[in-house]
């Protein structure tokens, strides 16, 4: 057992994407539990791939190979975890705001959620604020709402985003985190927003924080 998921680890910390569908396959047939892959492979394994990133050894490149790689994974498990009643670590609206069409920060964000145990409904690039309203009126139990931007000129639709939010009366429960490369703390504070994170890593550290 300790064997099959040391191999998950590694698979994912090592982005080998031909192997981890055979290694999560063979896990369950050896009667290790969708949630012990998850937990004590996966999860742990892109942990340690944060670590690695924040200490200089691993870059956006590795991040992103790992996460795909850990995503490979958790489709096999995926239906296993949703019949099983599985509680995921909380449930996440992630999008690009209105006016920007970059999506690599978002769906690297995005993965790196999944690998710590998050829901993650992706809203996709250039939202509307209008539709990120409309999707946490329809999405219950929503505990982050995730904004990403990566010009200068699209990122004051964060703001209006943030606006169109309070306004609809659904900020209650629900906490607002941002990131993109020209965003800074005090810019996500002067906005309204609960949280800023620098990078893929730091966000779900975050949004750890931000439902703890």
């Amino acid at each position: 057992m300790e064997k099959s998921l040391k191999q998950i680890f590694d698979s994912v910390v090592k982005f080998d994407l031909d192997s981890i569908h055979a290694d999560v396959t063979k896990a369950l047939g050896e009667g290790i539990t969708a949630q012990e892959i998850l937990n004590d492979g996966m999860i742990k394994a892109m942990a340690e791939v944060g670590r690695l990133f924040e200490e200089g050894e691993y870059f956006v490149p590795e991040l992103l190979v790992a996460a795909m790689t850990m995503q490979k994974g958790l489709d096999v498990i995926q239906p296993i975890l949703l019949q099983n009643g599985i509680k995921s670590a909380g449930k996440v609206v992630l999008g690009t705001v209105k006016g920007d069409l970059h999506d690599v920060g978002k769906n690297l964000v995005g993965m790196m959620l999944k690998g710590a145990g998050f829901e993650v409904i992706d809203a996709g690039v250039d939202v509307s604020p209008e539709k990120f309203v409309e999707i946490l009126k329809q999405s219950a139990d929503v505990k982050i709402l995730a904004l990403s931007a990566l010009l200068t000129t699209t990122m004051t639709n964060m703001k209006t985003t943030i606006d169109a939010v309070n306004n609809a009366g659904l900020r209650r429960n629900l906490k607002v985190m941002v990131g993109g490369a020209p965003l800074t703390e005090g810019y996500a504070k002067e906005i309204g927003a609960d949280g800023y994170a620098a990078d893929a890593s730091k966000a779900v550290g975050l949004a750890k924080s931000l439902i703890a």
